[in-house]
């Protein structure tokens, strides 16, 4: 009997712990409006608009868990959807895991998607899952770039740096989230690959690291992500057109 045939599930796990530094003073970025409403609960919206997707991990700030509880509990998700709070650990790395541990058994295709990447559509949430369901171990979205990319010597900050090289443009992906997996392989590397420093920030580097296949499906512009001021002006913009187009 092959796996394909025994009913699996698939969850989404949203490591929410972190500050987010960048934007700037005040609550951490998971917790900033957008369009009157918290980044995090865009992003939940976004995993649980898939209908592949029935459990939604958020993994929150250690102290924050009955916060972000709170947060879930006062704004309307979709019901077909189940929700948990876990509180998170001191590095990105540590809060993937420690959702993807409180995952019940029979979850085998696990999302992790980044909080601060609320405006994803349903359809690249979709691709990522069809693919791991397809046979794929690791499915990353990713789009080409716009930008000549150079490699560097870092220097100081504002010194001119000189120039390695320049890699084939062609070649290149920026990827995005929510990255798709077999809940085994996603495991294996969590447990193979050591925390070291701020840890890993890309779940499907790790896997790389055990020598397991990883794919690319197309992302998606409205994927980007909320990390400077910028983006939440050009986040705003979004949703505001959606609204108009949407009418809701």
């Amino acid at each position: 009997m092959s796996d394909q045939s025994r009913p699996s599930r698939t969850a989404a796990v949203i490591p929410a712990a972190g500050r987010g530094v960048r934007l700037g003073p005040g609550a951490p970025k998971a917790l900033r409006a957008l369009g009157g409403t918290p980044m995090l609960i865009h992003a939940v919206r976004a995993m649980a608009a898939s209908r592949a997707v029935s459990l939604v991990v958020v993994v929150a700030p250690p102290e924050g868990a009955p916060e972000v509880k709170n947060l879930l509990d006062e704004h309307a998700l979709p019901e077909r959807t189940d929700y948990l709070v876990v509180p998170g650990g001191a590095t990105r790395q540590e809060s993937v895991r420690l959702g993807v541990e409180a995952l019940p058994e029979d979850v085998s295709v696990v999302l992790v998607h980044d909080a601060a990447r609320p405006l994803v559509p349903v359809d690249t949430v979709d691709a990522v899952v069809e693919a791991v369901r397809g046979g794929a171990p690791a499915v990353v979205p990713a789009l080409p770039l716009a930008d000549t990319v150079k490699e560097v010597e870092p220097g100081a900050p504002g010194e001119p740096e000189p120039v390695l090289g320049t890699p084939v443009r062609a070649r290149l992906r920026a990827v995005q989230t929510p990255q798709g997996f077999d809940r085994d392989t996603l495991v294996r590397a969590h447990e193979t690959v050591a925390l070291s420093g701020e840890g890993a920030t890309d779940d499907a580097g790790m896997v790389e690291r055990t020598g397991a296949p990883v794919v690319v499906v197309p992302g998606h512009e409205e994927a980007f992500k909320v990390t400077r001021p910028l983006d939440l002006v050009l986040a705003e913009a979004v949703l505001a057109r959606r609204r108009a187009n949407d009418g809701f």
